[in-house]
């Protein structure tokens, strides 16, 4: 608790991430803030949407300030499609979800052997043409699991079988790979600093790589998951097999890998890297309390996803920090562990999962309305 006078000087950040499937993090702030300030009118909030490389990384970059610029890319069934990504002196925040992500899929269908990365490599080349010198470029929700090698071929690279013809496209295509051509890479990439952006540090293949543990979500069957880690396997004994057990190699079913072998990329968390881009730092220094939070707060959070890079930036500033969600599974120590002082679920107001997804804005402000009477007041 807080008294009046603390009260009179508190400066709220919300920095939280998106609630998946019912409210963007440019949402949950905008409701997060109504509901502390219809307890404490007038409060000082201040808003920085956030993201951990995964969808919704360019929509918290435009947030922040970056212009949205769309571009046509090939969707990763093929299909044509308009993707976003965000600049802003020189700096260019891409999202391979905007091109390649499971967004694009029509529902109930899948092609975990033959969805293609190309349309990512696309938006590279568009940020490139744009004047970008860094690229910040945010891996996460993918429906591919092709090594990245779609999106090299965009980018100039080529995949060819016996007969010298290119294979086909997503991951059960590099079975037939007999050699890679390298040399047509976008010559602008040397000149560029490419920063792979994931909250994913898993190796390309075996037990723990893309397709065993990210196969099944987007429809790969024990099958298709022996098919792709083998076809991941071959791939990289000709591109770099050393590369392949790189952490974030296995980011976005394998992107990671080819961003890393074959355009000199370096790996840095998603969160920590979206932090700094988007000012972060600055905003930090003026508040006294921190929001923060995700659509769930669970054993995942704890590995590199936005509130625990918030909530770690905060406890090194000795600035408390709050948590709001949709739904909690971490106990109390564990949050405690994290540098989040308390979390608030929507599901405490709302039990029926359904009801509260269909519900989280009114309810989200009915949360924020708790927060500001037990930490404000």
């Amino acid at each position: 608790m807080t008294n009046g006078a603390v009260t009179q000087s508190a400066r709220v950040l919300v920095a939280a991430d998106k609630f998946k499937g019912s409210l963007t993090a440019v949402q949950v702030a905008e409701r997060v803030t109504a509901g502390l300030q219809r307890v404490v009118p007038g409060l000082a909030v201040e808003t920085l949407p956030v993201a951990d490389g995964g969808d919704g990384t360019v929509a918290a970059a435009v947030a922040a300030g970056f212009e949205r610029r769309e571009v046509p890319v090939t969707g990763p069934l093929g299909e044509p499609l308009t993707a976003a990504y965000a600049l802003r002196e020189g700096t260019a925040v891409v999202e391979m979800a905007e091109a390649s992500g499971l967004q694009h899929l029509p529902d109930g269908v899948f092609a975990p052997l033959t969805s293609t990365t190309y349309g990512s490599g696309e938006l590279l080349r568009a940020a490139l043409d744009a004047g970008a010198r860094t690229i910040v470029f945010g891996v996460g929700g993918s429906a591919t699991t092709d090594g990245g090698a779609g999106m090299l071929a965009a980018l100039g690279a080529r995949f060819l079988d016996a007969d010298g013809e290119p294979v086909g496209p997503g991951g059960g295509g590099l079975r037939d790979l007999a050699s890679a051509d390298l040399s047509g890479l976008d010559p602008r990439l040397k000149d560029v600093e490419l920063v792979l952006a994931s909250d994913v540090d898993n190796p390309l293949t075996g037990p723990k790589g893309a397709p065993a543990v990210y196969g099944p979500q987007k429809g790969a069957t024990p099958e298709d998951v022996a098919t792709l880690d083998a076809a991941l396997t071959h791939y990289a004994s000709i591109l770099g097999p050393e590369q392949a057990q790189l952490p974030g190699a296995g980011a976005a079913g394998g992107i990671g890998y080819g961003a890393l072998v074959a355009l000199g990329a370096s790996f840095r968390p998603g969160i920590e890297v979206m932090l700094d881009v988007l000012g972060f730092a600055a905003a930090l220094s003026r508040a006294t309390l921190v929001i923060t939070g995700e659509g769930s707060l669970d054993e995942q959070t704890l590995h590199g996803k936005a509130p625990a890079g918030v909530a770690a930036a905060a406890r090194a500033r000795n600035i408390e920090v709050v948590a709001v969600c949709g739904r909690l599974t971490l106990p109390p120590e564990a949050l405690g562990r994290a540098g989040i002082r308390r979390a608030y679920p929507l599901t405490a107001l709302e039990p029926d999962p359904r009801k509260c997804m269909a519900e989280a804005g009114p309810l989200l402000e009915r949360v924020a309305e708790g927060i500001a009477r037990d930490f404000l007041r």
